[in-house]
């Protein structure tokens, strides 16, 4: 099955046929800097991060443009009220939004432009947009004619003369009509500026993104991506300026992330449900809030509560402990140096083997349906549970058993990369989530571990009820305790 996205242009999924064989050019909106990242940032984060990953995993030559937005008024509205200058902020912010997205394990793009560096490109797109009429300077502003480009809301489907009814350009406006959109504004006392043909000023938020596309990837290029919300207007304005001043297609498939939700409501500052990356970091584990994005589709909304995110933790548990069996089998016993011939399997051990000979073919089928992450991480839980039934059942690990298992390690380090998961070695990454569970619970990891030897001698004296009242104030301080041959370990409820 050949790759197929969904293209908010036409709604419907398509085919991923490249503007050149091989290769792929992708720009996605980056962040304005003028604040700390929130949580609907790491949901756009990983969802294009995922993107860029399985496009070099399919073999794609791949060209990722992410800008920052380093002039807006809310930088400046930002530095005012710090009494320093909008450089000052936008470097802060940058260097924060970096590290946050490092620690969710984002790989970096090709390229990460700043407006500011572009400036001399956002002048000679407008300078055309106005040589073409389709732009006309204002009182030192400039502004996009929107009727002047009959393909003007296209990509949002939404109707022009719908949108402006009840809207009116007041007496003395600047622009010739309410939807007409500022390419470029003139400065005001004391805000930074850079010269231009129609007075000193910055550009608007919208033509920065064409700019910065089509320095790094052409007037056309194959993939743009952000999140829902920038839909309309940001992309919308990004189609008519650039089609309209080259003439040509802008981006051939347009890619939007859904909408993170709290509590079941709208994320918003308004409503006090606004959390910022570092914050839920604070809590929770940065693979753990990776994981519970990918799973719900990329396109579809995400619940975030911290209900859902101690769920997630709970099943990217099951996956490193399962992956830390095997780890321990495979440290403390040597695997073939090549996967032996399969046979004389268990029942098990055959569907653990079917599992692991159809688990690439079904993630690139999860993944070449639109990115289907979510699908994805399902296989891997399927092949989780056969392989944990395996370990169980199997009293002796041949040559045989070996190879099967250590290919199932393989396969999850090969899926891992194209997810960004499971990039910690299993036993430090589960001692790091008992650390941490540990600390949230009224009683010392070194006390549950002297109540585990008392019961171990209690049971051994067959003192069961001295092992059972054991048991018993443990789980009710939320500690559970699991028995195997290899002995007690206990993990927090």
């Amino acid at each position: 099955m050949a790759l197929r996205i969904y293209n908010t242009l036409t709604g419907e999924k398509e085919t991923f046929v490249p503007l050149i064989p091989g290769k792929v050019g992708m720009y996605v909106c980056g962040v304005t800097v003028y604040d700390y990242c929130h949580i609907g940032h790491a949901r756009a984060g990983v969802a294009f991060d995922i993107v860029f990953r399985y496009l070099k995993y399919a073999g794609f030559d791949v060209t990722y443009v992410r800008n920052y937005t380093d002039i807006d008024d809310k930088i400046i509205n930002r530095a005012n009220l710090e009494g320093t200058d909008y450089r000052t902020i936008a470097d802060r912010y940058i260097q924060a939004f970096d590290e946050d997205m490092e620690r969710l394990g984002l790989a970096k793009p090709t390229v990460e432009p700043k407006a500011t560096d572009h400036i001399d490109g956002i002048i000679a797109i407008i300078e055309a947009l106005v040589a073409k009429g389709h732009a006309y300077a204002s009182d030192g502003d400039v502004y996009y004619a929107v009727e002047t480009f009959p393909g003007y809301l296209k990509l949002s489907g939404r109707n022009l003369e719908e949108m402006q009814a009840g809207a009116r350009v007041e007496v003395g406006d600047k622009k010739q009509h309410p939807m007409d959109f500022a390419l470029w504004k003139g400065s005001k006392p004391g805000e930074p500026w850079w010269q231009s043909p129609w007075g000193n000023g910055r550009p608007g938020w919208h033509i920065e993104c064409s700019a910065m596309s089509m320095d790094f990837l052409g007037k056309t290029f194959d993939i743009h991506g952000g999140g829902k919300d920038l839909v309309f207007p940001h992309h919308e304005n990004e189609i008519a300026q650039s089609e309209a001043a080259h003439g040509c297609q802008f981006v051939r498939y347009w890619l939007h992330n859904g909408f993170v939700n709290i509590n079941a409501e709208k994320m918003s500052k308004s409503l006090g449900n606004f959390f910022t990356i570092r914050e839920v970091l604070k809590k929770y584990d940065p693979e753990t809030l990776r994981f519970f994005i990918l799973s719900a589709h990329y396109r579809s909304p995400i619940d975030f509560s911290d209900q859902n995110l101690d769920e997630a933790q709970t099943g990217l548990e099951r996956i490193y402990s399962c992956l830390a069996a095997l780890d321990e089998i495979l440290h403390s016993q040597s695997p073939p140096s090549e996967f032996a011939v399969l046979e004389n399997l268990t029942q098990v051990g055959l569907e653990l083997q079917e599992k692991v000979d159809q688990f690439i073919p079904r993630f690139v089928e999860a993944m070449d349906d639109d990115f289907n992450a979510t699908q994805a991480l399902g296989i891997l839980f399927e092949t989780v549970r056969t392989t944990n039934r395996f370990l169980a059942e199997t009293k002796e690990m041949t040559s045989v058993s070996l190879a099967l298992i250590a290919h199932v390690r393989h396969l999850f380090v090969e899926t891992g990369t194209v997810l960004g998961l499971f990039t910690t070695p299993p036993a430090i990454w589960l001692a790091g989530i008992k650390s941490a569970k540990a600390d949230r619970i009224d009683i010392p990891a070194d006390e549950i571990e002297r109540l585990i030897v008392e019961r171990t001698e209690a049971r051994a004296a067959k003192n069961f009820k001295r092992g059972d009242e054991i048991r018993d104030l443990l789980l009710a301080k939320g500690i559970v305790l699991l028995d195997s041959a290899q002995g007690t370990t206990w993990k927090v409820k």
